[in-house]
């Protein structure tokens, strides 16, 4: 019976087995000097500086490629505690490609010359939080019309409230007779009409206006920053747009925020004003309706 070979293990205290495990990471590994100048690193670093080589980095100083109060940052934390952790910021490469890098680092100090550098290993997380930014937007927008939900509308709600002597104002906008429509053309066609009502409204909107699908055929823009006379002037622009612009007639309500008020309470009173143009409407129809001469 032949003897069994003795089996070998790597050791992390090995240099092949660290050189290798250097080499073959995807995550960045780097050695810096405090001001900055990069003294090795291996290949995933050098890819997410868009660079082939240390060669390719001479010259350069971490603070090249990242905001220099992240690196100012990064440095004051290590003087104090000797290591960052977690660190999360955006460096940006050598032909402008922005990424998204987590950085963790220790201090080190050479017990010869007492000198300093920065031992570290870089995340790239650019992938990740591309796919956070779309799940955010999904989880925010109405999936038929690409307006905001009720979801996003909480979250404003909060930031406005955030700040108590802020001003904010909101416009209500309800299309008219959208059931009769909806009953007439079908389904099919009125959920065409809403995405261009959408449309129209994201069209005549500025970008930080934004456009909330609240209901079935009811929209909401929010205007934070605004006052009475910014309110008016937005819901004045709507009104002229509608008759040449929009898919179909609509009727709105608006209110900037009082004193004390909160955004609810703001939008009540926008939503009261809509219902009273909506009596005001009837009325006034019914009022053409009987001069009307009757035949015979």
């Amino acid at each position: 019976m032949k003897p069994k070979k003795a089996r070998h293990f790597r050791s992390l205290s090995d240099p092949h087995t660290l050189s290798e495990l250097a080499m073959r990471l995807q995550e960045g590994i780097y050695i810096t000097t405090m001001d900055g100048e990069i003294v090795d690193a291996n290949p995933a670093f050098f890819e997410m500086h868009g660079v082939d080589s240390l060669e390719d980095l001479k010259g350069y100083r971490t603070s090249d490629f990242v905001r220099p109060e992240v690196r100012a940052r990064e440095i004051a934390l290590l003087e104090r505690d000797g290591s960052v952790r977690d660190s999360e910021f955006q460096l940006t490469r050598r032909d402008g490609e922005v990424r998204t890098v987590v950085d963790s680092a220790f201090l080190s100090v050479d017990p010869k010359t007492g000198e300093k550098y920065c031992y570290g290993i870089l995340v790239d997380i650019t992938r990740r939080k591309e796919l956070q930014t779309q799940l955010l937007e999904l989880s925010i927008r109405d999936p038929l019309t690409g307006c905001y939900n009720r979801r996003y509308l909480n979250t404003v709600m909060r930031q406005c409230e955030a700040h108590p002597k802020g001003e904010w104002g909101c416009i209500y906008l309800d299309i008219d007779h959208f059931k009769q429509y909806n009953d007439t053309n079908g389904h099919a066609e009125g959920d065409g009409v809403l995405v261009k009502m959408a449309r129209f409204l994201m069209r005549h909107v500025r970008a930080e206006e934004a456009v909330v699908r609240v209901g079935g055929d009811e929209f909401l823009v929010v205007l934070t920053d605004a006052g009475e006379d910014q309110t008016d002037n937005v819901a004045e622009r709507l009104r002229a747009a509608g008759p040449t612009s929009a898919p179909v007639p609509f009727s709105m309500g608006w209110a900037a925020r009082r004193k004390g008020e909160s955004f609810e309470e703001m939008m009540v009173r926008a939503d009261r004003r809509l219902l009273a143009v909506r009596v005001d409407e009837r009325r006034d129809l019914q009022k053409r309706r009987k001069r009307r001469p009757k035949t015979t």
